[in-house]
Formats: C-alpha cells, sequence, structure tokens
C-alpha cells in the first residue's frame, strides 16, 4: 500500500513538472492576454511581426476577421499614396470661350476649417469677371452618407456627409462668446432657431434647419461643429455666396481635355487624418484616388480598384466598404493588417511616416497615453467605437527592434478606457522586453 502512494507521488510529481514544463514555454504575450482580467469576455486578436529579421512572433486569432473601427484610415492612407502625389487635386477644369466650367474632386480642404486651404477659391475669384462659372456635379456617383454608417449620428461632427466638392469640411462652426454665436459659414445665419430646453446644438435630420438650446449662450467660448445636408444646390449657394457672383450648374461628365488644380501638400492632410482620425478627411481623401483613376467620386469603385491592383497579396481578403471606418460592415484580420503596415513601410520613408501617425505620448489619439517610458515607443493608429478597440502600428522596442503590431478588441460590454489602458500596459511590456 505504501508502495502504491509512493508511485501514485512521484507520477503526481512527473506529471506537475511536465505542466510547468509546458506553462513555461509559452509565449509572454499569450500569458498576458490570457491572464488578463480585462480581456476576459473580449474577441481578442493579435499579431507581431519582426519587420528586420521578417518573421511573426506572435499570433492571436490572427486569421479572425475584427471590425477595425479606424483602423480602416491604414487602408484608405495606402490607397492614397498608391494613387495620389504630392499635392491634392482640388478641381478638374475647362474654358469653351467666356466660359469655365469646373468639377469637385472630393478635395475636402476648400476653406476647411482647421486646414485653411483657399487655393481653389482664388482659381476661381481669378475668372470671376472674365468668365461665366459653371459647376458640374456629372462625375459625382457617391451617396451623401457611407454604406453602414449608424442613421443616428447625423448630427454628430465625426459623421460630416460626403460630396463632390465640400466646403468647411461639410459642417458648421458654431462659435459662443459673451451671449452671442457667430457662424461660419454665415450662409446659415437665417436657418438657426433658439429654444428652451436642451444641452446641444441640434440639426433636422432630413433639413438645414438648426435649433440652439437658449442655456447654451452662458458657455462662454463654446464650439460646435454640426454637419449640414449637402446638395448640389446648397454647394451652389455656398459658391456664389464667397465668390459674390452667379454660378451655374450642370450635370455633365468631366471633359477629356480638362485640366487639374492642385491645392495644399498631401502629406499636410494625411496627418490630421491619421492623428486627428478625421472621419470626413478621410473618406474625401478615397473619393480623391477615383478622381485620379478615373474622374469618378465612388467610394466602391476605389476601394475595388486599389483591392484589385495592390491587395491581392493579403493573407485574408479584406472586405472594405468606407474610408473612415465609421461602417461596422469593415471587417479585416490582424494579420492582413500587419501585411498592409509592411507594405505602407515599403512605400514611405520610416521618419515620415511616424510624424504621420499618432505617436504615443506626443501626438494625436495616443498623446494622452505612454508617458511612463523613456522616450516614445508607439507609431500607430487607434480605432474605436461602442465595443471596439483596436490599434494598429509600429513599436520600436528598447533595443531597436521595430516590430509591426495589430492589436484588436471587439465585443467587450466595458468602458472603452479600461481595454485601452490594458493595451497600453501589455504593448509596453513588450517594448522593456524585446
Amino acid at each position: 500500500m505504501q508502495k502504491l502512494i509512493v508511485l501514485s507521488l512521484l507520477a503526481f510529481i512527473g506529471i506537475s513538472c511536465t505542466t510547468s514544463q509546458k506553462l513555461s514555454k509559452r509565449k509572454p504575450y499569450a500569458t498576458l492576454i490570457d491572464t488578463s482580467r480585462v480581456f476576459a469576455q473580449n474577441f481578442t486578436g493579435m499579431a507581431i511581426y519582426d519587420l528586420d529579421t521578417k518573421k511573426t512572433l506572435f499570433e492571436r486569432n490572427a486569421d479572425k476577421y475584427f471590425t477595425p473601427a479606424s483602423n480602416t484610415k491604414l487602408f484608405t492612407y495606402y490607397a492614397c499614396i498608391k494613387t495620389l502625389g504630392d499635392s491634392i487635386p482640388a478641381l478638374r477644369y475647362t474654358i469653351k470661350g467666356d466660359s469655365l466650367i469646373f468639377w469637385g474632386t472630393g478635395d475636402p480642404t476648400f476653406f476647411h476649417h482647421d486646414l485653411k486651404n483657399t487655393r481653389a477659391f482664388e482659381f476661381l475669384k481669378s475668372h470671376r469677371s472674365s468668365k461665366r462659372l459653371f459647376y458640374s456635379d456629372g462625375n459625382f456617383t457617391n451617396t451623401s452618407m457611407g454604406t453602414g454608417w449608424a442613421w443616428d449620428d447625423f448630427n454628430d461632427y465625426y459623421s460630416a456627409e460626403i460630396s463632390p466638392l465640400p466646403m468647411y469640411g461639410n459642417v458648421v462652426r458654431v462659435n459662443i462668446d459673451k451671449e452671442t454665436f457667430k457662424l461660419q459659414p454665415t450662409i446659415f445665419d437665417n436657418s438657426f432657431y433658439k429654444k428652451d430646453e436642451g444641452s446641444t446644438i441640434t440639426r433636422l435630420q432630413t433639413d438645414n434647419m438648426f435649433f440652439l438650446p437658449k442655456i447654451m449662450l452662458k458657455k462662454n467660448g463654446y464650439t460646435q461643429d454640426i454637419p449640414y445636408k449637402t446638395f448640389t444646390g446648397l454647394t451652389q449657394q455656398l459658391l456664389m455666396d464667397t465668390l459674390k457672383r452667379n454660378v451655374s450648374v450642370l450635370h455633365i461628365p468631366v471633359s477629356k481635355d480638362a485640366q487639374t488644380l492642385y491645392s495644399m501638400a498631401s502629406e499636410d492632410v494625411y496627418r490630421p487624418m491619421m492623428q486627428e482620425s478625421d472621419n470626413m478627411l478621410a473618406e474625401h481623401l478615397l473619393l480623391l484616388c477615383g478622381a485620379i483613376l478615373k474622374d469618378s467620386i465612388n467610394s466602391s469603385f476605389v476601394i475595388k480598384s486599389i483591392t484589385e491592383k495592390y491587395l491581392q497579396d493579403l493573407p485574408d481578403a479584406p472586405k472594405w466598404v468606407d474610408g473612415s471606418g465609421l461602417s461596422r460592415y469593415n471587417l479585416f484580420t490582424p494579420r492582413s493588417i500587419i501585411k498592409l503596415l509592411e507594405k505602407i513601410h515599403a512605400e514611405v520613408p520610416q521618419q515620415k511616416l511616424f510624424s504621420i501617425l499618432p505617436i504615443g505620448g506626443q501626438s494625436g489619439t495616443l498623446k494622452n497615453g505612454y508617458k511612463n517610458t523613456d522616450k516614445s515607443f508607439i507609431f500607430a493608429k487607434t480605432g474605436s467605437f461602442s465595443g471596439v478597440y483596436n490599434l494598429s502600428g509600429y513599436l520600436v522596442t528598447k533595443k531597436g527592434k521595430t516590430l509591426l503590431v495589430s492589436f484588436m478588441n471587439n465585443n467587450f460590454n466595458q468602458s472603452t478606457t479600461k481595454v485601452r489602458k490594458e493595451v497600453e500596459k501589455i504593448l509596453t511590456w513588450i517594448y522593456e522586453n524585446n
């Protein structure tokens, strides 16, 4: 009996030792995810790739599809660097006798509140006394809202509509000062109405009628951007209001002899799109690619063209439907994003690329995190909305290795802040230990 007990004990010790050996051989990345209480009910995916050795260091659910949110902007950025040049095409135009006919390209910078570009305006202004002006929307076949966008986001700044010739970022900017409010563009002055209740400025879903709660006039220094409803007639009115002369409307395709007017440097538009995760810029930059490829302003056309020409070698076929990531129809896998990051790195010099992306502890959507290390080490695009927090980009370790990382979290029912901080903790461990 005693001998049996001893044998049983030795067998148990042997099994325990074997289990311990297996656990000790587990990659630390897996342990970090598996022991996290924050990720206990998440659907989590991760891929880590060493850019120098060209080896995959870790994968967890890397072949599974995730809702990417604004990680989609990485795909839009890649489309831009493969299609656009150093400068943004502002207008397509042709001069026939005493008429100047022009088409929008989707350029989002025309009188944009923050980018302050007036190149297209100055061009049109220089011809306003010598030419009759005709604006055509005949190259625009897109919808004003993206496929799969949440219909009830229409009043939120991040859901500005899509149009062939956006002006003022397709939003009305309201500034409150000394119990009065000022609008830009001023054409909407007669479309604002004060009301007794409410805590934010709202717009009717189907019309450009805005309501400002009286209590908000007490909020000195308050600013709010509200998307306006776009249509060709409104674009015509905005053009006439700024140019101070008549502009007629046509609906004809771009002429074969049309020339291109360029506006600002492309890089100066990519940076706010990526760092501030600006949806309006992302959607219209994608349209710009269509204007270059085929004089066709249509997101689906661009996505199909870029996917077929440049993305056939992704490990998993992407489901890509918009430029910004507002749509929950977008679906990408972590390992496909890693491949995309590798492609981007091959196209853009690293120093320039890292300056365009959010930088941990320094800029953009990563400015308020990643401050507990001796230097910035993460250069990446975030993506979040309800139940979603992802981060994909470049991680430079303490030993100087450049890693490509895609860390995706979907389907959680807790605060995004908790998930974001847990992602930061794990990425900081990777920085310190590689």
